[in-house]
């Protein structure tokens, strides 16, 4: 009975938390391939970066969700997991390979999510796009439904951020509603800078949420 009382007090105080999807999309075409290593050291260090940032602040709960895509397919690696319980991801994961249906990778991610979280409260969303191409393959979705559907998410809590290299990332960022953009060049010293700049955003808009708790708690 003390443990069954102890757990309803962990999942009423679970329940008083903001909580804070992480969704990570990840360009896996055949031309992300020689920057692999990069990508999944700088991945590792970005649920580092998160798991940090839940700890600083424990009024928040924060969950992952990382999709990777190309031509072969969209693969769902984490659907809203706990930070806390997500194991650093090695190469064997993550495979270059194939052409970038971008446009399809982040309507269906983006529309899955939406769909999950239609009846719950206190949550906001920060989606993550990377990729070094243009969208070239995509069968579902076209850019004016992306951006229709980034619109409407933006207005309930949705943040978005592309990073990307070998396009003009600001004009492809901005025929999607995407306003928030970084740039990175495919070497080490570049993509540690990229990866250095994702985490202080990230923890600039965990720390505005806080803050803005805060607020309301006092009101």
């Amino acid at each position: 009975m003390k443990n069954r009382g102890s757990q309803t007090h962990q999942n009423g105080e679970n329940s008083k938390k903001q909580k804070i999807y992480n969704m990570i999309i990840l360009d896996e075409s055949g031309s992300m391939e020689s920057i692999k290593s990069n990508i999944v050291s700088g991945f590792n260090e970005v649920i580092q970066s998160i798991s940090g940032i839940e700890k600083q602040f424990p009024e928040q709960k924060h969950f992952i969700s990382f999709i990777t895509f190309n031509g072969l397919g969209i693969k769902t690696h984490l659907e809203n997991q706990p930070v806390n319980k997500i194991k650093e991801i090695d190469e064997k994961i993550y495979n270059p390979d194939s052409i970038t249906p971008l446009y399809d990778a982040i309507g269906f991610s983006v529309s899955k999510l939406k769909l999950f979280l239609s009846n719950k409260k206190r949550f906001n969303v920060y989606v993550t796009i990377l990729t070094d191409g243009l969208e070239n393959a995509s069968k579902e979705y076209s850019s004016k439904q992306v951006k229709e559907l980034i619109e409407n998410l933006k207005m309930d809590n949705w943040t978005f951020n592309y990073i990307g290299t070998d396009h003009d990332i600001t004009k492809v960022a901005s025929s999607i509603s995407i306003s928030s953009t970084m740039f990175f060049d495919k070497n080490e010293k570049s993509m540690k800078g990229m990866f250095a700049a994702e985490r202080s955003a990230r923890f600039a808009f965990c720390k505005v949420i806080n803050e803005i708790n805060e607020d309301k708690s006092v009101d």
